[in-house]
């Protein structure tokens, strides 16, 4: 596969803010995120349908789709950024120009459900994308300084981002020893486990796959660990970083239950890669924004990450 890297962006660049999954739950969530992107002198535009609701939506799938092609086509928008996640970004996939999407490289910013969005557009296209902070979530308020920093170098950079270090340098901890090098995949578990099967979802072959999750009972956990199992994922990766498992648990401990840890020690024990844990990544306030499709390494002796080259041109 040809990867493409997205411009990186400058001042007074374009930024397109879309709603490819839910709605906010507050209109002003829209607003105070644009106006954060003005005060860092970026111009805003709004997709046509962002302020649609349909049920838990962000309008029909028709509204969500035809905001991503419209921004995508818009050669004066050089970036995109979600609102939110939520719920519903995998019904807009068949509803994509992956074709206009390919020869009109940007930036394209959002995790949680936005997971299916960018990993069926790596897959299409090869395009590099990140999982990283939105405008109804993390920058309509006020944005913990460290995700910030780590947010705007990776899009904004084009030299080579080398280590990645956790918030307040917290240790990565070794799982399974070794090292390895590959592209980065990953993103919402759930969301990947929802496009297995699909012709949206890439190869992990020879990758680095990372995965974080949010509010799963465990048993629910363990199913779709064990649908990555199933399907291949989990022996194609060259090697495994987990991030955060948010409020992963079960909720009602007086029947019998297995913890998170003890399902990814089932699933992650009998892997002969190396795999490191804790990665700050996912449902939290203060994180690192994680790129995928560009080459990493990892070196689980030592508790390292390195991004090896550059996400944006």
């Amino acid at each position: 596969m040809n990867i493409i890297k997205p411009p990186a962006l400058k001042s007074s660049d374009i930024i397109g803010i879309v709603a490819p999954a839910s709605a906010p739950t507050s209109q002003e969530k829209i607003d105070k995120g644009a106006a954060y992107l003005e005060r860092l002198g970026y111009r805003v535009k709004f997709g046509k349908n962002v302020r649609a609701v349909r049920g838990f939506l962000a309008g029909t799938d028709e509204q969500r789709a035809s905001d991503i092609n419209e921004m995508f086509g818009d050669n004066n928008v050089k970036a995109i950024i979600a609102v939110r996640g939520g719920y519903g970004t995998p019904r807009v996939l068949p509803l994509l120009d992956y074709e206009l999407i390919k020869h009109n490289p940007k930036i394209l910013v959002g995790y949680s459900d936005l997971t299916a969005l960018q990993l069926a557009i790596f897959q299409k296209t090869g395009l590099v994308s990140f999982s990283g902070p939105m405008a109804g979530v993390e920058m309509w308020k006020e944005i913990d300084p460290f995700t910030e920093e780590h947010f705007w170098r990776m899009v904004t950079s084009t030299m080579p981002l080398g280590a990645i270090t956790n918030p307040d340098e917290k240790p990565f901890t070794t799982f399974h020893a070794g090292t390895a090098e590959g592209i980065l995949l990953g993103g919402n578990l759930s969301l990947i486990t929802s496009i297995a099967g699909t012709p949206f979802l890439p190869s992990f072959k020879n990758s680095l796959l990372y995965l974080e999750e949010v509010e799963e009972e465990c048993y629910r956990f363990d199913r779709m660990l064990s649908q990555l199992k199933l399907a291949g994922i989990l022996n194609d990766a060259s090697g495994i970083i987990l991030g955060e498992l948010t409020d992963v648990k079960a909720s009602d401990t007086t029947k019998p239950f297995l913890t998170a840890d003890e399902v990814v020690a089932d699933y992650f024990s009998p892997l002969n890669i190396p795999i490191l844990t804790g990665l700050v990544y996912g449902h939290v306030p203060r994180k690192l924004t994680m790129p995928i499709g560009i080459r990493a390494r990892i070196n689980a002796d030592e508790g390292k990450i390195e991004f090896l080259e550059s996400a944006v041109r």
